[in-house]
This record gives structure tokens, C-alpha cells and sequence, in this order.
């Protein structure tokens, strides 16, 4: 049987919804598309009948209205400027930065390990090493109530 929420969260569709945002995101870098087409084209996937659609959209559109903000704010924890980031872990790092700082109705150990298995799935081999460390200082650094009560 399939755990349930109380507050009407599905945490796989969640997950489905992050990946598919991954690539999306990945799209819009290297492709410089519209994020309306974008979001357009991945819409008619077939696994986005059981992705949370909505958080999808949010997740693309709030990188890519915020992009210039969660790059800055990236950069205190980076080796390197963002455009040199890997272009997966960069998108992986984008979307984890909007969640940490937009949506704070997602706990940030939540969106950690979302984060560092979108880029095991889809990253280089120890590109998932490189996200952990930037996001667990950066969570740090932008939830420290959050991330302090969690470290007692």
C-alpha cells in the first residue's frame, strides 16, 4: 500500500516532477529555447501523466525567472564561476537554490537528497559529490535554523 500524506503531497510525483525539471532546465541552457516551449515540449511526456505538473512548471519557470539571483547567490559556495559548472550539475544546482531559498515549505534535507540523486541518475560519475558539498554549506548558510536543529 502506498504511504499517504496528510497534506496531499505525493513525494514520487515530487521526484518525477524534479527529474523531468532537471532535463528541462538542461534543455533551456544549452538550447536557449523559451521557457514556454520549453515546458511545452516536455508536457506531452509520457511519464508527466504521473509527475506532479504543476510543481514541474514552478520549478522551470521560478529557475529561469530567478536564474541571474540563484547565481549570485550560488557563487559564494562554488570552485568555479556557474557557467563552468558542468551543465547537468549546474542545472541540479539551479533548481535545489530555488527550492532552498523559494520554497521553504520543502524541508532542505528533502530537497539535499532529491538533488544529490538527480545527479547520480543523470550526472557525471562523482558529479553527485560536487552538489552535496555545495548545497550542505549553502543550506547551511540560507536555512540555519532549519539545517542547526537538524545537525543537534
Amino acid at each position: 500500500m502506498k504511504p499517504t500524506r496528510t497534506d496531499g503531497i505525493d513525494p514520487a510525483a515530487r521526484s518525477r516532477a524534479r527529474r523531468r525539471a532537471l532535463q528541462a532546465v538542461y534543455a533551456w541552457q544549452v538550447s536557449g529555447t523559451a521557457i514556454p516551449q520549453v515546458i511545452q515540449q516536455f508536457q506531452h511526456e509520457q511519464d508527466m501523466e504521473v509527475a506532479d505538473v504543476e510543481y514541474f512548471e514552478a520549478l522551470v519557470k521560478g529557475v529561469a525567472e530567478h536564474r541571474a539571483d540563484l547565481d549570485a547567490k550560488l557563487a559564494a559556495f562554488l570552485d568555479r564561476p556557474v557557467e563552468q559548472v558542468d551543465p547537468i550539475e549546474r542545472a541540479v544546482l539551479r533548481i535545489a537554490t530555488f527550492e532552498l531559498l523559494h520554497r521553504l515549505d520543502v524541508p532542505f534535507r528533502v530537497v539535499l537528497n532529491e538533488a544529490i540523486e538527480t545527479a547520480k541518475r543523470f550526472g557525471a560519475d562523482h558529479g553527485h559529490t560536487y552538489v552535496n558539498g555545495v548545497l550542505d554549506r549553502a543550506a547551511a548558510d540560507w536555512r540555519p535554523a532549519e539545517t542547526g536543529a537538524a545537525r543537534r
